[in-house]
């Protein structure tokens, strides 16, 4: 077993570290409203964007009382289903 990076193995590290850097992120924020209980948030927030339940609980908080929390943060890409899957929820969502 060698322990020496080759040329190639460099190459491709370096390839993904410049498309990382140059695709922009967006961030899904979730909006408070007077309708979802927190225990279905929570819920949907672990389902949806694979968070831990702690970390479900306090963007559930931090919804509740700043009025919004940015829940997810990529590329449009990844973010568009799991916003979308929100929305499915009843929750209210968008990507900025």
């Amino acid at each position: 077993m060698s322990w020496f990076i080759t040329n190639e193995e460099t190459k491709t590290l370096t390839q993904k570290d410049v498309a990382k850097k140059t695709t922009p992120l967006h961030e899904l924020t979730l909006y408070n409203d007077e309708v979802n209980t927190f225990d279905w948030v929570i819920e949907s927030l672990i389902e949806v964007c694979d968070h831990e339940p702690s970390q479900a609980e306090q963007c559930a908080l931090i919804t509740h009382y700043k009025g919004k929390c940015a829940v997810k943060t990529g590329s449009q890409i990844e973010l568009k289903p799991k916003c979308q899957a929100l929305l499915d929820r009843g929750l209210s969502a968008e990507i900025l």
